[in-house]
């Protein structure tokens, strides 16, 4: 496959790289020539700063690379691509380090973490209904400066993720059932290609980069910016039902029977929660095992009431359900910020059956034993399931659920008994997956193939192989180039 790029923004960096990236041990040597790069955000083994700067969000994962790089431009990102060529190192880029998993499991000794979290700024063009990011901006100060106009991104549930992240391997939101994934909301993306070029990939220039960066992750580059379009939803109807746990048999029961047929204006999530002992957590909830649906609807008060009549009928504890600004749903799903150690394990679920149900209450539900502290099915159909006009390679979602479940991992014996619960939910519901993987989801190393229909997986190959033709870049979920014949080796 050739594929021509347009360069069409300035570079720092004209020339070509010249020689292949070899896979020699890596030495301290090798490393210290990066020193000085990016005005000396850099940080070797040894440095005081070496252990802070490679952190990633999850404290469970422990990914120690050759070094670590924080540019804050994009002439810095450049350079620092090009020492690591020339150092014979490879670069995997990343902003807050949510799914590191994958990547530090395959080993990052002759790797230099590229973090962008120094990148970070937001802009909202309110006549075009369209966002401007920085490659390492997360999610809640763009929703905020969005809503500041009455518009609404396509978030997800967490509001320190990094918008390229999500948005690269997907993105399920609060209006993903009738918007679609966030990643066919992008309009541009700006990235640092394996020769140090800076080139825009939009629905004119770079059409084929553009078309494999929607949904194949971080393969191609380091992103620099994102642009992305807004929609003009200033107030949603959302919030959230909670029973004890004792309830979750006929909340779940009632819910796997609604879902498929609801409307794709809304979009929810059905968790069995183990609420910590917090001082932080409101006092109803606190220290509590809960079932709790939450969501939202796209509607007027009285339509969405009635949407959620059938569920509302079984009398929740809490029901806090109304009319909230847009923004405020960045916090919804009470996800945990800042770094958190955590383990986990997902599935795609073709259907919901009342055999599903039964195994997923007997791992989770009232009596289990279960470490997790989240058992979630998230809703899909709806817009995620149709292709999207004018998409990137994934285009919509072949599932009717994402199964997850997650675990605490303060210790390493926390986190093998958590990681052994979520596997533990994953296989008995296998006989109702689907085989697919929402990458996005993972963070374990998986058959990353499952994540693409066959057709597109061979396209995102010879995609990568002209961009990368070296191998350069090393993402979490890695698409290997043609000649490697399916096996990630880079």
């Amino acid at each position: 496959m050739t594929i021509e790029l347009t360069p069409d923004l300035e570079s720092p960096l004209t020339s070509p790289v010249e020689s292949a990236v070899d896979n020699r041990p890596v030495t301290a040597t090798r490393a210290e020539s990066l020193r000085g790069v990016a005005g000396g955000a850099v940080h070797l083994p040894g440095d005081p700063g070496y252990d802070t700067a490679r952190m990633p969000w999850s404290a469970a994962v422990d990914q120690r690379p050759a070094a670590v790089a924080h540019p804050r431009t994009v002439a810095e990102v450049a350079a620092v691509v090009r020492a690591a060529h020339d150092a014979g190192l490879r670069v995997a880029p990343q902003s807050t380090g949510h799914n590191a998993a994958p990547l530090a499991a395959r080993g990052l000794d002759d790797v230099v973490l590229l973090r962008t979290s120094a990148m970070d700024a937001v802009s909202v063009d309110p006549n075009r209904r369209v966002a401007r990011v920085e490659g390492g901006a997360l999610w809640l100060p763009a929703v905020e400066a969005a809503g500041a106009h009455g518009l609404a991104a396509l978030h997800g549930s967490s509001p320190d993720v990094g918008i390229a992240g999500y948005s690269l391997g997907g993105g399920i939101g609060w209006y993903a059932r009738k918007l679609g994934l966030a990643t066919n909301s992008l309009t541009a993306v700006e990235l640092v290609l394996a020769d140090g070029s800076h080139v825009r990939a939009d629905a004119h220039t770079n059409r084929e980069l553009f078309w494999a960066l929607r949904g194949g992750g971080g393969n191609f580059g380091v992103v620099t910016a994102l642009e992305f379009r807004l929609y003009p939803i200033s107030t949603a109807y959302a919030g959230m039902l909670v029973w004890d746990v004792s309830e979750a048999e006929r909340a779940l029961r009632r819910w796997a029977a609604w879902a498929p047929e609801a409307p794709d204006e809304v979009t929810t999530s059905f968790r069995i929660l183990h609420v910590p002992p917090l001082p932080e957590v409101p006092a109803p909830m606190r220290g509590r095992a809960l079932v709790v649906i939450d969501g939202a609807v796209l509607g007027s008060d009285e339509w969405s009431a009635s949407v959620l009549g059938a569920l509302r009928e079984l009398g929740p504890e809490i029901d806090t359900f109304a009319r909230v600004p847009a923004a405020s749903l960045a916090r919804l799903h009470m996800d945990p910020e800042g770094p958190t150690p955590v383990v986990s394990d997902t599935a795609m679920l073709s259907a919901l059956p009342e055999a599903a149900v039964d195994a997923f209450l007997a791992e989770v539900g009232p009596g289990s034993r279960s470490s997790l502290l989240m058992a979630e099915l998230r809703q899909l159909g709806g817009a995620l399931g149709r292709s999207h006009p004018g998409g990137g390679v994934l285009d919509r979602l072949d599932a009717e659920y994402v199964l997850f479940g997650g675990a605490l991992a303060a210790d390493r014996e926390m986190a093998a008994r958590g990681h052994a619960d979520a596997q533990r939910l994953v296989r008995a519901l296998a006989a109702h997956a689907n085989g697919r993987q929402y990458l996005n989801f993972a963070e374990n190393p998986v058959d990353v193939h499952a994540g693409y229909r066959e057709e597109a997986w061979v396209q995102l190959k010879g995609i990568r192989s002209a961009v990368d033709p070296d191998g350069l870049f090393v993402a979490n979920h890695r698409i290997p180039r043609l000649w490697e014949d399916g096996r990630p080796t880079d």
